[in-house]
């Protein structure tokens, strides 16, 4: 089985080395969005916007999860690169078996704790006693996803500094591809409810994570998991590869936390001034917002393995190459669709809610508001990300504490007290363009590109 793509970090010229790597990355994304905005069509449409609202009420605990597998992720690519281009291939692997292995059982554990607790989950993060019984259902059947999650996620990240970026793509079309169909037979023919569409989704990413491990145990180029072993030493070495892994990753988790705490904000502000409704509504850009994310995560991706390879043999002119073509494509895409979403928002908002409900209504008069957000947001990811990548794991954190937290919290909460219900739909916008402000004065006087 040949999955390598010849892929040369420090010699291949980095327009196509960038397009060999994102290519492959932006169809693993764009699958991944699909599985999304398939669970959010299939629930919307088949089962009825308080489902939807359901979904988005638990949607942050599996978005934190997600946090921890990109934490790592990220972290292990970082690291693992500069192993590699100093011809550090065991300490390379050695990391890469760590991050794989420790956040898949401790994740499988708080799996177990989501399963226990989901009544009191749903109230915590801003539902509702009419949302209940279906975030129970929900949150039981789809507990598996944050241990799956670290092995598709970390596995894919190794696979594609690995040398094979279409297997690491292969390992999010298929379970995507079957979770449509999944979802579709579940929910519709099988008439399964939210207890259907959370069992797709979980056996998908079991497939997922069967693909991934199954090319790390039998497939691997360079990148070849070793047996763990547990004398003192090696365990505290481990928590020690671990730490600094989670630090580089660190802003990774962040942003996931971010989108979490937007969410749970987002849900307790909107049931406060437009009730379920209003929830249902904000689940449909909740839904839809991965879109933007995968064009300015797909890039950040492509990005972090020719950056941090480089950076690490100190080829500072690849680097800076590099990062001019990521913020080219970044503005280009940011700007088209946040474009699409301002322009042809009535289509997108009619795949999740019927026309002529309430629900409807109030995404159509907000979600242009909140479309002019996604140039900003895919700019500081790619901005941020490259932070991380050259290992100024400070800056990155206190950017995304500044974007995740600082500003959005407070604008949330302040801003529709102020404009009314369109300062629902405006905060992210705001909170998004005034970080990219402070990170471009902040690069300015920082980075040279030239």
């Amino acid at each position: 089985m040949d999955n390598r793509d010849h892929i040369d970090f420090g010699r291949m010229h980095i327009p196509r080395l960038f397009i060999k790597l994102f290519i492959p990355t932006l169809l693993g994304l764009v699958f991944n969005a699909m599985l999304t905005l398939a669970d959010g069509i299939f629930v919307g449409q088949g089962i009825g916007s308080n489902a939807l609202a359901a979904v988005n009420i638990a949607a942050p605990i599996f978005l934190i999860g997600l946090g921890v597998s990109l934490m790592f992720a990220t972290g292990v690519s970082v690291v693992a690169a500069v192993h590699l281009s100093r011809g550090n291939n065991k300490a390379a692997n050695i990391n890469a078996t760590q991050a794989l292995t420790v956040p898949f059982v401790v994740m499988a554990l708080v799996g177990v704790l989501i399963a226990v607790f989901a009544p009191q989950l749903c109230y915590l993060f801003g539902g509702s006693q009419m949302l209940e019984p279906l975030v129970v259902e929900y949150l039981t059947y789809i507990s598996p996803i944050p241990a799956l999650t670290v092995l598709v996620h970390v596995g894919g990240f190794i696979i594609r500094l690995d040398g094979s970026p279409k297997y690491a793509m292969y390992t999010s079309v298929i379970p995507s591809v079957l979770n449509i169909f999944l979802d579709w037979l579940f929910v519709f023919p099988l008439n399964l409810g939210l207890m259907g569409a959370a069992s797709a989704t979980t056996i998908s990413e079991a497939v997922g994570a069967i693909m991934a491990l199954a090319y790390l145990l039998y497939f691997p180029n360079t990148l070849r998991l070793y047996k763990p072993k547990f004398s003192r030493t090696s365990l505290r070495l481990t928590m020690r590869n671990l730490g600094y892994m989670m630090k580089l990753g660190f802003p990774t988790f962040i942003a996931e936390m971010a989108i979490s705490v937007l969410m749970i904000v987002g849900n307790f502000m909107f049931m406060s001034f437009l009730r379920e409704d209003g929830v249902a509504a904000f689940s449909v850009a909740c839904y839809l917002f991965p879109l933007v994310f995968m064009f300015g995560n797909s890039i950040a991706q492509s990005q972090l393995p020719i950056i941090s390879y480089n950076h690490g043999q100190a080829a500072h002119q690849r680097v800076r190459s590099t990062l001019r073509l990521s913020l080219v494509l970044t503005a280009i895409s940011g700007v088209a669709i946040s474009l699409l979403g301002m322009l042809a928002f009535r289509p997108l908002i009619s795949m999740f809610l019927t026309s002529g409900t309430r629900a409807f209504d109030i995404c159509v008069e907000g979600f242009p508001l909140f479309a002019t957000s996604f140039v900003f947001f895919s700019l500081n990811v790619v901005i941020i990300g490259f932070y991380q990548s050259v290992e100024r794991a400070t800056e990155a954190i206190a950017f995304m504490f500044l974007r995740g937290f600082v500003l959005v919290i407070p604008i949330f909460i302040a801003l529709p007290h102020i404009i009314g219900v369109k300062g629902l739909w405006l905060a992210v916008p705001l909170s998004e363009a005034l970080t990219l402000v402070v990170l471009a004065v902040w690069s300015k006087k920082r980075l040279t590109l030239t």
